[in-house]
C-alpha cells in the first residue's frame, strides 16, 4: 500500500445536504450518499466506507431522493424496554437496511447516559445506568455487525449535553468516569466488538475528547484492548496532532473547514509527515485499525444485496414502541375497553399533540423518512450549525385514527388543543380525555426546562378541571414537568414511538397490549433537585466557551436521587402494569461471582411483562446504590418463573485510578429486589472477600 492510499483511508467527506454542504467532487457520481464517504482502494480488494447515521434507523433526510426507511422508536424507549433481545432485532434491522443501500457503516451506538434531563440528545441515549446502556448497546451493535456491516459506538465520552458542545469542557473525578460514563462503554465494547468508536464534540477535563490521549490511547485502546478504529464526529477535529493522540479518522472534512475557518487534518498531516514530524508507524497503525474493522465484520465480503422485508421491520418498530411505553399512573382510568359510556356509546375527546395526524420524532441527524414520507412538517430553527435541521416531523401514525380502529363502537371527538377554553369543552361533554402532550427536542441545543412548550400545560390543566377523568400521553425525549399530575387519572410516557407509535399507544390506552416499560431514566419533580439546577452556557451565544462540572461524579440518575435523599416525581424502573408481579424466594451467593436467585409470579389477571431489578444497596462503606442487574420475564396470569442474575464484578467496585484497578473491599454487600430504584420487595447479605481485578 503506497502513502497516498494510507492517507486516502484517514478522512471521511460529507455527502450531499442542503443545509450543511454542496456536493463535493471527490465523491463519484455512482455512489448513494449520506454521513460520509471513505474511497476504497480496489486492487488491494479493500472497499469504499460509506457510512449513513443510524440511531434510529438509516438515516436519509437531505441525502437521497425518494429513499426512505424503517423509523424505529427513539433509544429511549429502547431502553425502557429493558429488552436486550428487542435491541438485537433492531440492529439486525438496522444492518439490513443499510446493506441494501450499499452503507456499510452505522454511525449506531449512542452510549451516552443521561446525565442532564434538558439534554436535547437524550433520545438518542437509551438510559441514566451504564450496565442497562452497556447490555443494549452491545446488543445493538451484535445485530448491525451480524449484517456485516460495521457499528459506530458513540460519543466517547461525556458529550453530555448540546449547549456549546464544540466548546465544552466536561471535568469530571477520573475515577468516577470509569464508574460511570466510560463503564457503559467498556461494556458494550467488550460484549460486542464495534469495528469503530467516535467521539464526542466536547473536551474532557481539559483536552479535547477527539485529541485527548488519556481516553484514547490510556483507556480505550490500552487498557480496554480495543482493536478498531476512532473516529471524530463531524467537525470535531480542529487539528491534524490529535492523530498522535489517538484519533485515527477525521469525518466530514468539509464541516471542519466550516466550524475552523481552514482545513485542519488531512493536508497538514501531509505536511506533519513529510517534515518528520508524524511517524509512519503511527500512520500504518491507523490504517491498520481501519483495516482491521473492515476484515473482521466482514464487509470486505459482501455477495449480493439482502432482500428487505418492510413489514417485517415495521413490526419490529411496532414492537419496541409496545414495549418502550411506560404507564406512569393509573387511577383507574385505563385500560379504556373496561370503560362504559354514561348513557350511550363511550364518548372520548382526543386532544392536541396533532394526533390526527402522526407522531413526532426528534430532530437532527437521526432524523429518518418512513415509507411513504412524513405526514407533516414544521420549520422551527434556531442557532448554530444544526439550527436549520430543528423542525417538527411528524410519521404518518396517528393515535386518533387507531383509536378509531380499536373502539369502533365508541364516538371519538377531536381538538387540536390550541384554546384551553375550547379543549375543556369537549372534554366536558365526554366520558374521557385524552390529551397529548409533545415537545421538539434535538441535536444542537438543550431544553431551557422541563416544562411543554406553546401552552400545552395550560391546556392540560383546563381538561383536567372539565374532567377529572383525563389521561395524558406525553410523546417526548425527556422527563416533563407535570403541574397538572394531581388531577389527572393517567399518564403515559410514549417518547417518540417510531413510524408505528399511534397503533401503539392506542394498543395500550384500550388494552389490547398490556403496559410493561420502565423508566430507563429518573423523573425528576424539578430542576432544583439536579446536580445543575442551572445549565452552564444555557442562554449564551453558540460559540461561547462552556465549562460543567459534573460534581455528582458516578452518581447518575437514580444514584443521585439516593445520594442526596431526595424522592423524584417518578423513579428510575418505575412502570406500572394492567396486572400485578409478586417476588418470593430471593437468595444471594457468591461462587465465581455474586449470583442473585428469586421467583416472579403473576399474581393479576392477565399476561403481562415484568422487569425485577437487582440493586446494591450497601457496601461495606456504607450505603451505595448500583443497579446490578434485571431480566424482562413474560408471564402468564398465575404462571411463575425462578430467575437467576450474575453480578459483573465492576457494579460492585470501585476504580482505583492509583493502582490502575477495579477494587471490591472485603465485607458485608446488601442487595435488593424491587420494582424501581427506591421500591424494593426483598433484601440479601452477602458476604464478599476483598479483591483487586481488571484494568
Amino acid at each position: 500500500m503506497t502513502d497516498e492510499e494510507r492517507f486516502s483511508l484517514l478522512i471521511s467527506v460529507m455527502g450531499t445536504n442542503a443545509t450543511l454542504t454542496d456536493k463535493d467532487p471527490r465523491i463519484p457520481e455512482d455512489v448513494p450518499m449520506s454521513a460520509g464517504y471513505t474511497p476504497g482502494i480496489p486492487r488491494l480488494g479493500i472497499p469504499a466506507l460509506l457510512m449513513s447515521d443510524a440511531s434510529l434507523g438509516v438515516t436519509n433526510p437531505g441525502y437521497r431522493e425518494g429513499d426512505t426507511a424503517t423509523a424505529l422508536p427513539a433509544s429511549i424507549a429502547l431502553g425502557a424496554s429493558f429488552n436486550p433481545e428487542l435491541a438485537r432485532r433492531s440492529g439486525q434491522m438496522v444492518g439490513k437496511e443499510a446493506r441494501s443501500k450499499g452503507l456499510n457503516v452505522q454511525l449506531a451506538g449512542g452510549l451516552n447516559l443521561h446525565r442532564d434531563p434538558r439534554n436535547g440528545r437524550n433520545f438518542e441515549y437509551l438510559s441514566e445506568d451504564p450496565w442497562l446502556t452497556g447490555v443494549l448497546g452491545a446488543e445493538s451493535v451484535k445485530g448491525i455487525q451480524g449484517e456485516q456491516v460495521i457499528s459506530t459506538v458513540k460519543h466517547f465520552s461525556l458529550n453530555c449535553n448540546e449547549t456549546n458542545r464544540h466548546w465544552l469542557d466536561a471535568i469530571i473525578d477520573p475515577a468516577a468516569h470509569r464508574e460511570s460514563d466510560l463503564l457503559a462503554f467498556e461494556i458494550a465494547i467488550e460484549r460486542a466488538r464495534p469495528g469503530s468508536v467516535m467521539t464526542g464534540y466536547n473536551k474532557v477535563n481539559g483536552t479535547y475528547a477527539g485529541g485527548n490521549e488519556t481516553l484514547l490511547q490510556g483507556i480505550l485502546k490500552g487498557a480496554w484492548g480495543f482493536p478498531g478504529w476512532v473516529m471524530s464526529d463531524w467537525g470535531a477535529t480542529p487539528s491534524w496532532d490529535f492523530a498522535l493522540r489517538g484519533q485515527d479518522q477525521e469525518s466530514g472534512v468539509q464541516i471542519d473547514v466550516m466550524m475552523w475557518g481552514q482545513e485542519t487534518f488531512p493536508g497538514p498531516l501531509r505536511e506533519a509527515y513529510a517534515a518528520g514530524d508524524f511517524p509512519k508507524e503511527r500512520l500504518s497503525e491507523m490504517v491498520q485499525r481501519i483495516l482491521y474493522a473492515v476484515f473482521d465484520v466482514g464487509t470486505d465480503r459482501w455477495e449480493g444485496t439482502p432482500d428487505v422485508d418492510l413489514a417485517a421491520h415495521a413490526d419490529i418498530a411496532l414492537e419496541t414502541a409496545r414495549q418502550g411505553i411506560v404507564l406512569l399512573k393509573n387511577d383507574g382510568v385505563l385500560p379504556l375497553d373496561a370503560l362504559s359510556g354514561s348513557g350511550g356509546p363511550l364518548k372520548i375527546a382526543v386532544i392536541g399533540g396533532h394526533a390526527q395526524l402522526g407522531v413526532p420524532i426528534g430532530a437532527g441527524s437521526s432524523a429518518v423518512v418512513p415509507p411513504g414520507g412524513y405526514a407533516e412538517s414544521h420549520t422551527i430553527g434556531g442557532p448554530g450549525i444544526m439550527g436549520g435541521m430543528r423542525n417538527l416531523y411528524l410519521l404518518p401514525s396517528s393515535p386518533l385514527a387507531e383509536l378509531q380502529k380499536l373502539l369502533p363502537g365508541a364516538a371519538i371527538e377531536y381538538d387540536p388543543g390550541m384554546s384551553p377554553a375550547e379543549a375543556a369543552l369537549l372534554a366536558r361533554r365526554s366520558d374521557v380525555a385524552v390529551v397529548f402532550g409533545i415537545r421538539v427536542e434535538g441535536e444542537g441545543y438543550d431544553n431551557a426546562d422541563l416544562s411543554l412548550p406553546w401552552g400545552q400545560d395550560a391546556v392540560i390543566e383546563a381538561v383536567a378541571d372539565a374532567n377529572p377523568a383525563t389521561v395524558v400521553v406525553l410523546e417526548t425525549g425527556n422527563p416533563v414537568a407535570m403541574p397538572w399530575l394531581p388531577k389527572v387519572r393517567a399518564v403515559l410516557a410514549a417518547w417518540y414511538p417510531g413510524q408505528c407509535g399511534g397503533q401503539a399507544i392506542a394498543e395500550i390506552l384500550t388494552g389490547d397490549t398490556n403496559p410493561s416499560g420502565k423508566l430507563p431514566l429518573t423523573f425528576p419533580a424539578g430542576l432544583d433537585q439536579t446536580p445543575r439546577p442551572e445549565l452552564p452556557g444555557l442562554g449564551t451565544p453558540w460559540g461561547t466557551p462552556t465549562t460543567i462540572h459534573y460534581n455528582e461524579g458516578s452518581d447518575v440518575g437514580y444514584r443521585w436521587f439516593a445520594r442526596t435523599g431526595q424522592r423524584p416525581l417518578f423513579p428510575f424502573g418505575h412502570g406500572l402494569s394492567y396486572t400485578r408481579f409478586d417476588y418470593a424466594g430471593l437468595t444471594v451467593s457468591d461462587r465465581d461471582r455474586v449470583r442473585a436467585k428469586f421467583t416472579v409470579t403473576n399474581s393479576g389477571p392477565r399476561r403481562g411483562a415484568d422487569v425485577p431489578q437487582l440493586y446494591l444497596l450497601e457496601d461495606p462503606a456504607g450505603a451505595r446504590m448500583r443497579l446490578l442487574g434485571f431480566e424482562r420475564v413474560n408471564l402468564d396470569a398465575g404462571e411463575s418463573r425462578t430467575v437467576s442474575l450474575d453480578v459483573d464484578p465492576r457494579l460492585l467496585a470501585s476504580y482505583d485510578t492509583d493502582r490502575g484497578q477495579w477494587h471490591t473491599p472485603g465485607g458485608s454487600y446488601r442487595v435488593a429486589l424491587g420494582h424501581a430504584a427506591g421500591n424494593y420487595a426483598l433484601e440479601a447479605d452477602v458476604s464478599l472477600a476483598e479483591a483487586w481485578f481488571g484494568r
